[in-house]
């Protein structure tokens, strides 16, 4: 705790119930003392007693002046002597008197707000918790959770409380405070220490602080520590946090090693992915093998799958909001890691101590670089690799306003000089966002957002030129507010607008076949409400309105019955309209102090989706394609419902939650689609519904032994006219049972042992029948669409890591990881193809032959990273 930010402090040590037996206040005593200050005299009956006196420096004039004679008088006496022109209470709690101030109006209500904050960095912590208890009551608990940006508001009757202050991977922080006026005090957190004995817990004043998972509105909301994913093993060593994100209920992974990943019956293009509020189109590098997010530049990550806030919208299944690390305000720090396929380098630190500061992180693979030691002059020209770069600044300017500045810029480069192949693309973000606290209660974030994802790709010769690109920019714009009216409820509001730019593509050498630019401009306005109806039931509602409009300068088709342009206009100003409502609700009730019940609906509405060939599961090439005069925009209604409780003091966290999802206007192409060099795109479209269900469990563990089990039920179906005849057919994705167990364990002082193993239902596709012969040619015949599986998947990894031996105050820190991906050598299968073979003989009397044969990416991959923090 920062004392100057502290009007004062009470207690850091466990608090005692509120003793009713004052009678130790009532025994008489002598004090020299015949003239003095009020704290000289104080500063007396403690030497003379077992007693300690805490006040709040501001209602208590402690350095004036008084002349005392006493002989002889009982504590309680010679207080109410000292402070005979001011009104105070002395209240006993074990050996410590509490000097408040009398509260002679029980409605009077003051307000206690600030930041919640890492103290060895100045980061804030996003979605910590303080909860305030009256200290002369045995009313329940009053708790708020900080903002996206750290701040928090607790407006309560003028008294004392007891307060716990708690973020997970810290230790708690207990305190008493007098309450009698408004106050700003930042909290600051210590890192939880690691102890490796046994741990006896012992009742304290925060052993029944509410728990955020079981008492709050939210499901399907994960919130994951990022050391806790960079102890996990990763493929090639590369920490991932997407990766992590696919090891929680009710997200399904397509294909081996990808970043893509489906959410309760949505498509990968129905989550909105955010660093630091700017959209990230394109998470994958090197084919979707690793993900954009350099995990030493990540602060905070959060991942919505169920109810979605009314503050987020554009996609109909999740949120991953991700964080960047604001900097280091306190002291000049680097750190990195050397790994098989890529290297990561970190600097932070103040440019000013605590009023400014600053964050570096650039990663980058180097596999290409052995190719420039081959003989052979096209090999040493290949070049296969990828970059990240992400910047930090923030600039306190008061108390009151903060102005933060972030960007990320990314790249990759697959260049095989050989085979005349060039693929790259690539995301720039960046954010321009200010803080400003109108009042203890009203909290504000403007921000100012530019995101751009583009991607070519080159297979021209001399003879075929073969060029296509494709880009998506926006420009954004958006105000949130909060208000904190009371401890029962938090109100947010505000507004969004987008301009969005789309060239789904573009084919430098022939133009002919450019698919049409358009421009839109998507916006909403929201409004929504966290209240606390009864000590049992609280409530989460909100409204969102949003709309999209298509402007500008381009080319309409319009299509006939069977999909074939009919005829073509020329478009100018707005050409077309789409807006509808977003209602959002949430209930949660109690069933004890450890146990509740909740159950939310959500309705999205989706102005674009991704065109993408996820043949192999992987990230080949996407386009995003807008809401058009012939494509609608997707819509989804979900109702969810949940059971979470807590067990063993809170150690071991259950919940159970099942869901269904009805989807519109979804959309899927036809068989055998061009979706590449081909001006009339659109036509290769059809749109139709969706429904989604499932159920998904987790029991998470906490402590020397943490990480969680969960198993997912979950049914992907879509019914689209033109596509399977028309009949319902499973979604790409649709993968019934998912099971995820992950482990990490201290062995040791030095030691830490971690375990990934995941199943996962093999994923649909779709195969021939029967074959029939052409000529020297056998043609397949092809069944109902994603009727057949491949295998189901299933996979073990373990790491290791290694810590230095512990000295006290030590500065540098590293850290070797060892990890085992896919540790007992299974060929998983990637996809299914067929091959057949026709010999050159009596074609009679031969028979034509057709094989299926799996195709597998990865078997065992042993890697090792060095980190270092210094």
């Amino acid at each position: 705790m920062k004392l100057k930010f502290l009007l004062f402090l009470l207690t850091t040590t466990m608090a005692g119930q509120l003793m009713a037996d004052q009678g130790v206040l009532d025994e008489p005593i002598d004090l020299d003392l015949k003239q003095g200050t009020r704290k000289e005299y104080l500063d007396e009956i403690e030497s003379r007693t077992d007693l300690n006196f805490s006040y709040n420096p501001e209602t208590v004039q402690i350095d004036k002046i008084i002349q005392l004679d006493v002989r002889a008088q009982s504590i309680r006496t010679i207080l109410t002597e000292m402070f005979d022109d001011q009104e105070l209470d002395f209240i006993l709690r074990g050996k410590r008197v509490l000097i408040i101030k009398k509260q002679n109006n029980p409605n009077q209500k003051s307000t206690l707000s600030g930041h919640i904050l890492d103290i060895a960095t100045g980061e804030v912590l996003i979605g910590a918790t303080i909860a305030a208890k009256p200290i002369e009551s045995s009313s329940d608990w009053f708790g708020v959770a900080a903002n996206t940006y750290g701040f928090y508001s607790l407006t309560l009757p003028s008294g004392t409380y007891d307060l716990t202050v708690t973020y997970i991977g810290y230790d708690a922080y207990t305190t008493t405070l007098d309450l009698s006026s408004n106050q700003t005090i930042n909290f600051d957190l210590n890192e939880e220490s690691t102890q490796l004995e046994e741990v006896i817990v012992e009742a304290s004043a925060y052993e029944d602080t509410p728990e955020m998972n079981v008492t709050s509105t939210d499901l399907g909301k994960s919130t994951l520590d990022i050391q806790t994913i960079q102890e996990m093993p990763a493929l090639f060593g590369e920490v991932d946090v997407i990766k992590a994100v696919q090891l929680l209920p009710g997200v399904q992974v397509q294909g081996e090693g990808s970043t893509n990943f489906f959410v309760r019956g949505g498509n990968a293009d129905q989550n909105l992915i955010q660093l630091d509020e700017a959209t990230v189109y394109n998470a994958s590098h090197l084919m979707g093998f690793f993900s954009v997010f350099n995990p030493d530049a990540i602060n905070y990550m959060q991942f919505y799958r169920g109810h979605l806030p009314a503050q987020y919208g554009g996609r109909l299944s999740s949120l991953l909001d991700i964080r960047m690390k604001d900097g280091n305000d306190q002291k000049f720090g680097v750190s990195g890691g050397i790994g098989v396929t890529s290297s990561r380098l970190t600097v932070e630190g103040p440019i000013k101590k605590e009023k400014a500061s600053f964050m570096l992180s650039g990663r980058r693979t180097y596999v290409d670089q052995f190719f420039r030691l081959s003989k052979d002059e096209s090999t040493r020209d290949t070049r296969i690799y990828f970059f990240d770069l992400n910047a930090k600044f923030n600039y306190k300017i008061n108390d009151r306003n903060r102005i933060y500045a972030s960007g990320y810029f990314g790249r990759d480069l697959n260049k095989i000089q050989v085979l005349q192949y060039l693929i790259d693309w690539g995301n720039s973000n960046g954010s321009l966002r200010w803080n400003h606290i109108f009042n203890e209660k009203l909290f504000s974030n403007t921000t100012v957002i530019y995101s751009k994802y583009d991607f070519l790709i080159d297979l021209s010769d001399e003879d075929t030129p073969f060029y296509w690109s494709s880009k998506v920019e926006d420009i954004t714009f958006k105000n949130d507010f909060n208000f904190f009216p009371n401890p029962k409820t938090t109100l947010a509001a505000g507004f969004i607008g987008t301009i969005h730019q789309f060239e789904p593509g573009m084919s430098r050498d022939e133009p002919q076949n450019d698919v049409p630019t358009s421009k839109s401009f998507e916006g909403a306005i929201y409004y929504s409400a966290d209240q606390q109806v009864t000590s049992k039931l609280s409530l989460n509602y909100g409204l969102r309105y949003s709309f999209f409009n298509l402007f500008g300068s381009t080319t309409l088709f319009n299509y006939g019955n069977n999909f074939e342009i009919i005829s073509e206009e020329q478009t100018s100003g707005v050409y077309k309209t789409y807006s509808g409502l977003e209602p959002r609700f949430s209930a949660r009730y109690l069933v004890g102090k450890s146990a509740s019940i909740k159950a939310s609906y959500n309705k999205n509405r989706q102005y674009m989706q991704l065109l993408s060939n996820l043949s192999l599961g992987m990230n080949v090439f996407d386009v995003w394609y807008p809401a058009s005069k012939n494509i609608k925009p997707q819509i989804a209604d979900q109702l969810s419902l949940g059971y979470f409780q807590n067990l063993a003091d809170n150690a071991v966290e259950i919940s159970l939650e099942g869901y269904y999802k009805k989807l519109k206007n979804q959309v899927d192409y036809v068989d055998h689609s061009t979706l590449i060099m081909n001006r009339e795109l659109e036509s290769e479209l059809r749109t139709g519904t969706g429904r989604a269900y499932g159920v998904e469990f987790m029991l998470k563990k906490n402590g020397r032994l943490n990480g969680w089990v969960s198993y997912s039920y979950a049914r992907a179906l879509r019914e689209i006219e033109g596509i399977n005849n028309g009949e319902e057919y499973p979604a790409l994705y649709d993968q019934p049972h998912n099971i995820s167990v992950v482990t990490n364990y201290r062995l040791s002082d030095r030691w830490s042992v971690s375990t990934n193993w995941v199943f996962s239902s093999g994923r649909p596709v779709t195969l021939p029948t029967e074959n029939f012969r052409y000529d020297k040619y056998i043609v397949p015949i092809y069944g109902p669409k994603n009727a057949e599986r491949i295998p189901d998947y299933h996979r073990l990894d373990i790491g290791f890591t290694l810590l230095p031996k512990p000295k006290p105050n030590r500065k540098n820190h590293s850290s070797w990881n060892f990890s085992i991906y896919n540790a007992y050598n299974r060929a998983n299968a990637a996809s299914v193809f067929v091959s057949s073979e026709l010999k050159d003989i009596d074609l009679v009397k031969d028979q034509d032959k057709s094989a299926f044969h799996k195709l597998s990416l990865f078997t065992i991959i042993p890697s090792v990273t060095y980190n270092f923090k210094f």
